[in-house]
């Protein structure tokens, strides 16, 4: 490590002041630690936000779940309430990396980094989520702007985000074994304005499927998935799949999630 400045915030103000000064977030330090480590981050100063009780917890709100931005992810996979209205959302962080990751990572950190096969922001996307900062609120379809990009300004700081409860949900990943991120992961959710179909780890960045959602808006069902044509040439191609080996799993873990949704056995 280097030499730097730890500040543990002890308000959202000061927090978003020393941001404003150049300081860095450190909500579950899972990416930014170990960045740091490599030397691919070398911020000045640490604003540590673990204390700030006002980012934390998870309520209701009229038709919608808001989860604070520093709820760790194993907060969210127990709590009682999340599985009773958004049982994918559970299930979703369940799956989150192992229990170390679950217990340090968060929610608003994970958004805030937008790693491209990260399972959070397909959530978000799915569920048409907004993203509540300390200075406006972010519409799913407007925060995620590519790989590691969002709609944040400089120093804008996430306080939770609004979860609208949908009608059905589900969330299909297939695990890279070694870093246990999406190879791809497909969330569906049946809502009352339509069906939503967000797919991470397959792009750059996560991204809405407008052919499956037309598709399952038609009929809500795992058969019409294969009748949908997936095109690779957008899609990512690495050491661990090529784009169209990624294009067959996104039919294949969208079928899935539509199945899980309605309660089927997959």
């Amino acid at each position: 490590m280097y030499q730097f400045e730890y500040v543990r915030a002890s308000s959202v103000q000061e927090a978003s002041q020393k941001a404003q000064q150049g300081g860095q977030y450190l909500a579950g330090g899972q990416t930014l630690l170990a960045s740091m480590k490599q030397r691919l981050a070398q911020p000045e100063t640490l604003l540590d936000l673990g204390s700030l009780a006002e980012l934390q917890g998870i309520r209701e709100e009229g038709s919608a779940l808001v989860i604070g931005a520093m709820t760790r992810h194993q907060d969210v996979e127990t709590d009682a309430l999340v599985k009773a209205r958004i049982p994918a959302l559970a299930a979703l962080a369940a799956g989150i990396g192992d229990k170390q990751v679950r217990a340090m990572g968060t929610l608003g950190g994970s958004l805030a980094n937008n790693d491209p096969a990260a399972c959070y922001p397909c959530a978000v996307l799915g569920l048409g989520a907004t993203v509540n900062t300390d200075q406006r609120i972010i519409p799913a379809d407007e925060y995620f702007q590519g790989m590691y990009t969002t709609a944040l300004e400089p120093g804008e700081l996430i306080v939770s985000v609004g979860f609208p409860v949908p009608q059905q949900a589900a969330y299909a990943k297939f695990r890279q074994p070694a870093s246990r991120f999406a190879l791809v992961g497909v969330f569906v959710a049946k809502t009352a304005g339509g069906v939503r179909v967000a797919i991470t780890g397959a792009g750059n960045g996560v991204f809405r499927h407008e052919g499956l959602e037309n598709a399952l808006n038609a009929d809500f069902s795992p058969d019409v998935v294969a009748n949908v044509q997936i095109d690779a040439d957008d899609l990512s191609a690495d050491l661990h799949a090529s784009a169209a080996y990624r294009a067959q799993l996104i039919k294949v873990q969208a079928q899935r999630a539509v199945a899980m949704a309605l309660g089927q056995e997959v």
